[in-house]
């Protein structure tokens, strides 16, 4: 099985992956508190859309949502579980925001369920993460974890076989390692990470915060 953090000529692209405590995630905040802007290195590139991004909403949408997320962090499961249906259905459906989904892999099991998830395709990408994310609590604390998240994503289409070529395929690893050092260009430390029309913001995460954001872009 190919390790999802080799790179050609055998070098650890990102071996900071590997000891995910380095990064760690942020604990869940709550309440009414603005969600504040913080400076992120100027990467204009980055804040806008990538060959190979994966997009959720009308790519013409004038406001740009990039969140980096691991498939481990509880608190990116919390917002693709509870905060992002609600800021689909005002924002995203109604074609006013796009979002950008980018990994952020904090280990190994998180960096290869997000290989798996590339291996989907443009068309059952976004349902394949929300699998992987409303199925966490179960697969990522089992003793194998790959093994209990493949049994969930048979109804996407991706069986054994399918995930045993996934994960010794190159292209699916580059696009997360890839993923992986653009996040660290702009500045992410944890996840999940979000950037609104290029500005980083860090605090709660919860559908008013949101909103109240992106109504002022929307304006």
């Amino acid at each position: 099985m190919r390790n999802i953090l080799i790179v050609a000529g055998g070098v650890v692209a990102v071996a900071a992956i590997a000891a995910g405590a380095y990064f760690g995630t942020r604990p869940a905040t709550t309440g009414t508190a603005a969600v504040a802007p913080v400076s992120a290195p100027n990467t204009s590139a980055l804040a806008a859309v990538q060959p190979g991004d994966h997009v959720l909403g009308d790519p013409k949408a004038p406001i740009t949502l990039i969140e980096y997320a691991s498939f481990t962090c509880p608190h990116c499961a919390h917002f693709h579980t509870q905060v992002l249906p609600e800021i689909k259905k005002k924002w995203i459906d109604t074609g006013k925001v796009k979002l950008v989904y980018r990994d952020f892999p904090l280990d190994q099991v998180a960096a290869k369920a997000a290989q798996i998830a590339e291996c989907a395709g443009n068309d059952r990408y976004f349902g394949v993460i929300d699998i992987i994310f409303r199925g966490q609590p179960q697969w990522a604390a089992s003793s194998d974890p790959l093994a209990e998240l493949a049994k969930p994503l048979r109804i996407a289409g991706l069986g054994e076989a399918e995930i045993k070529a996934c994960l010794t395929n190159e292209a699916a690893s580059n696009a997360v390692i890839n993923d992986y050092k653009g996040g660290e260009q702009m500045g992410v430390n944890s996840t999940p990470a979000l950037f609104i029309d290029g500005q980083l913001y860090r605090g709660p995460r919860t559908v008013e915060d949101l909103d109240n954001v992106l109504g002022k872009l929307a304006k």
